[in-house]
């Protein structure tokens, strides 16, 4: 076996074969919701796969916010919402947890209230966030941030902690300042972590587009968590599982390239061992 294939973890027509399979379950259970087990009067709220990739999905007409042509203008503006609080999440955690590792004060004084913001209701904070700032784009993003922080943080800290020792006592036997100890040794050390916690920022990050868009909203576009909330509201459902199933394939994709940034990182030289 040469190297490259001993690092690299094969594919099995079962990583193939078993998305597919789910798929078809999935699908499966749907039809039988949508036409056996609802009661006939609520099945326009669970319509089935049909119709909602006939209604949802192939009508283009934005005549009265039907059809795909709203949805995708929608999606698009939670898109660049979550993109823009996503970067400014991993600028902003990265930073604050070097500092947390390099100054135990800033650890001990900081840890607590980043557990609090993670456990804080961000429905809750909405008012608050609507006195303080005027702007509805920078409401939305503020959503964003509060709620992909603190994975950011927290993985990034975790990896940069979790070197050995050993390779510490060696940086310094060899003089390295702490800032080369921390460029050379702790970084690529802590990047397998860093990466889990970028992965887990990027899909509370369209989570946290999505609130932001059922509670800040303003004239003209509007994201695709109040465009779902319009489909509610009117009982369209074909759209809103439309738009539903949208913003969760957005979020996977997000996911899906973080996922391959990693690969392309790391992949080399960084093995995941399974049994």
């Amino acid at each position: 076996m040469s190297r490259r294939e001993s690092t690299v973890e094969r594919r099995k027509p079962s990583d193939f074969l078993g998305p597919i399979v789910v798929f078809g379950l999935v699908i499966g259970a749907w039809y039988a919701l949508s036409l056996a087990i609802l009661p006939e009067a609520k099945r326009f709220l669970l319509p089935t796969p049909h119709r909602v990739v006939r209604d949802g999905f192939l009508v283009w007409s934005a005549g009265e916010q039907r059809g795909l042509k709203p949805i995708l203008i929608s999606l698009w503006d939670s898109v660049k919402i979550a993109l823009i609080g996503l970067s400014l999440t991993v600028v902003l955690g990265m930073v604050l947890a070097t500092v947390m590792a390099t100054r135990r004060w800033v650890e001990k004084a900081t840890w607590p209230y980043l557990v609090a913001l993670q456990s804080a209701p961000i429905l809750a904070m909405t008012p608050l966030i609507r006195a303080l700032i005027d702007t509805v784009q920078v409401q939305r993003v503020l959503v964003v941030m509060l709620i992909s922080f603190f994975p950011i943080v927290s993985n990034t800290l975790f990896g940069l902690l979790s070197v050995d020792r050993a390779q510490h006592d060696l940086f310094a036997l060899q003089g390295a300042s702490p800032l080369l100890r921390l460029r050379k040794l702790q970084f690529p050390a802590a990047l397998p972590n860093i990466f889990v916690g970028l992965r887990i920022s990027a899909g509370l990050s369209v989570i946290g587009a999505i609130v932001g868009d059922f509670y800040f909203r303003q004239g003209g576009v509007v994201g695709i968590g109040a465009q779902i909330d319009i489909y509610r509201q009117r009982l369209w459902g074909p759209e809103l599982i439309a738009s539903i199933v949208l913003a969760s394939l957005f979020g996977l994709s997000v996911f899906t390239s973080f996922g391959l940034l990693r690969t392309a990182v790391i992949g080399k030289w960084h093995v995941i061992t399974r049994e």
